[in-house]
């Protein structure tokens, strides 16, 4: 049977069952993770980090015909996807993306209620914001979730499921992060009471589960290949994508 989800089954609670346990297996395979990378030079003299594109299931980072394309499915609701993104963001970017040897594609997958609203402004910037966004939205995680009390909480569940995107955002500080990165309120609200941005998301997490087995966050594919479950911290994927590019 095929799996679904939709906004109305993503409950409002913080408990994230479906986020991974952090793994901190490395590979067998490790590599000499230090080693500088061959260099494929971006067009007019560019940067492979500055080139990011929108996806069918979320927004790719880097060279498009890189010889090593790792996708990341991951929650911005999720506590071992923040842990991932503090640690291996900066070299992720820096060392490999910027080599033009590997490219980066995060795709959406829904947990909860917060995440929907997560996801949905974050896509709602410009494609060139997504990454740094992101990044900045995992860093502030903890404080998203603590501006909303238990009574809040509670209320906000009593709503229609379709109603909870907006007065969520909302309630923890969401309209205040996104204004001072430029969005106006009435693309904040526009953004949250279009339910074709909710609906598209939700279909991302469902074709995750369906088509990848996807089953918690966050998971790895290298050049198509899914990596097992213990690989879910950067400690374990480096050697991975150094395997990878023949490091």
């Amino acid at each position: 049977m095929k799996a679904r989800t939709s906004l109305c089954a993503i409950a409002l609670a913080l408990a994230l069952a479906a986020c991974g346990e952090s793994g901190n297996n490395l590979s067998s395979a490790a590599a000499n993770t230090s080693a500088p990378l061959p260099q494929i030079p971006a067009p007019n003299n560019g940067d492979w980090t500055e080139v990011v594109s929108q996806t069918p299931s979320g927004f790719r980072m880097g060279n498009p015909e890189a010889p090593v394309r790792l996708v990341e499915y991951a929650s911005l609701a999720c506590p071992h996807c923040k842990e991932f993104s503090e640690a291996a963001t900066p070299a992720l970017r820096d060392n490999y993306i910027r080599s033009g040897q590997v490219s980066w594609e995060f795709r959406h997958f829904l947990l909860n209620a917060p995440d929907v609203a997560f996801t949905v402004l974050a896509r709602c910037q410009p494609p060139a914001a997504f990454f740094s966004t992101t990044e900045a939205m995992f860093r502030q995680q903890s404080e998203f979730f603590a501006a909303i009390d238990e009574a809040e909480g509670q209320r906000i569940g009593a709503l229609p499921p379709e109603q909870q995107a907006e007065p969520l955002a909302r309630a923890m500080d969401l309209d205040t992060f996104f204004a001072r990165r430029g969005m106006p309120e009435a693309r904040f609200s526009q953004c949250l009471s279009n339910r074709q941005n909710v609906q598209a998301v939700t279909d991302m997490t469902n074709r995750a589960m369906s088509d990848q087995q996807v089953t918690g966050t966050p998971t790895f594919y290298i050049n198509d290949e899914k990596q097992d479950a213990t690989i879910a911290s950067w400690a374990a994927l480096e050697p991975r994508l150094r395997a990878a590019l023949g490091r």
